[in-house]
């Protein structure tokens, strides 16, 4: 339970921000009051990125590496055994598997996956090993394991009672069809898209005191999906996008989606073209809308953004899209951000 949160509603320029200690006047969400850089700053996605974000805050405060950061805070809610979207707590396939998927990218452009891993509770560590130890972006499935297995991670079973007897009530009722987000409508209503319980997934991005950005997603996927389904959440350019010269983003919801728009590389493009983090995030969401207005009214899809300034930004299709922002300033700030629908 996160025992001190501030929610504060996304605004334009001249929006008041209610902060812990009180009322503030700010330039919008994550702008500066002066011309220095907001450094150190981590921001992630939803309510369990509060946590998340004082666990990479303990290595920022310190003068420690983005990298370092966003690899600590994303372990957080990949090891909360109540956290049932990421991690060993996350709801399995239809077939009964656990199946996790994480990346990491740091400031130079190096990048690290893992897609469809079972049995390893921290995929965004496994991620950062690719990344480092390997010529490769993305290694999936056995291989993924394998390699795991093979770097000192231990073999865990994840599928926890609470998962199991949810997806156990899910095949009583489970549908097959080849429909968007059947997995969940035909389950439970509170699991239909736009709510708390439909995101699936958490994004990380952190800028350091030496002004450089890394970034770290991770996920247990689409509650139910087909046996073998990878989202966003493992691509780097859909789930996940680190430039360090203009900015990163991280993509939650509907996977497919993000894919089809390469929806975090589209939001860092558009930062470096000028437009600001909250605005470059709406402008992905209308992508999405454009191509499939009709699917867009149907699902959850919401970007976040930090820009190399430390100002930072977020859009989604439905309503309850909420992120967390940590800096010197507050380290238990919640956003409820804005949203087309």
């Amino acid at each position: 339970m996160i025992d001190r949160r501030t929610f504060i509603k996304a605004g334009t320029i001249g929006a008041s921000v209610l902060s812990i200690g009180g009322l503030a006047t700010a330039g919008g969400a994550g702008a500066r009051t002066s011309g220095a850089i907001n450094k150190p700053i981590v921001i992630s996605t939803w309510d369990f990125g509060v946590a998340a974000n004082r666990a990479a805050w303990a290595v920022l405060k310190n003068g420690g590496a983005a990298l370092d950061a966003v690899e600590a805070g994303v372990r957080v809610p990949e090891a909360d055994l109540s956290n049932l979207t990421v991690g060993k707590g996350g709801y399995p396939d239809r077939d009964g598997h656990v199946t996790l998927d994480a990346c990491i990218m740091d400031d130079q452009g190096n990048c690290g996956s893992v897609a469809a891993l079972e049995h390893i509770a921290h995929p965004i560590s496994v991620a950062r090993l690719v990344m480092e130890k390997t010529p490769h972006v993305m290694l999936v499935g056995d291989g993924a394991l394998q390699f795991a297995l093979q770097n000192g991670f231990e073999k865990e079973q994840l599928l926890t009672p609470k998962s199991e007897a949810a997806w156990k009530a899910w095949l009583k009722e489970g549908k097959y069809e080849p429909v968007v987000n059947i997995e969940n409508k035909s389950f439970t209503t509170d699991k239909l898209p736009g709510n708390q319980y439909n995101h699936d997934t958490i994004g990380m991005l952190a800028l350091d005191s030496d002004g450089n950005l890394s970034g770290a997603c991770t996920t247990s996927g689409m509650a139910f999906k087909m046996r073998g389904r990878v989202g966003d959440s493992p691509i780097i350019g859909a789930g996940l996008y680190v430039d360090n010269e203009v900015g990163g983003a991280t993509a939650t919801g509907v996977g497919e989606e993000v894919i089809r728009t390469v929806g975090s590389f589209l939001v860092v493009e558009l930062m470096r073209q000028g437009l600001s983090p909250r605005d470059a995030c709406r402008e992905a969401v209308e992508r999405i809308i454009k191509k499939k207005p009709e699917t867009a009214k149907e699902i959850q899809v919401g970007f976040l953004a930090l820009n190399k300034q430390g100002e930072y930004g977020a859009f989604s299709l439905q309503k309850g899209f909420s992120y967390a922002v940590c800096d010197a300033q507050q380290q238990d700030l919640l956003v409820d951000g804005e949203h087309v629908f």
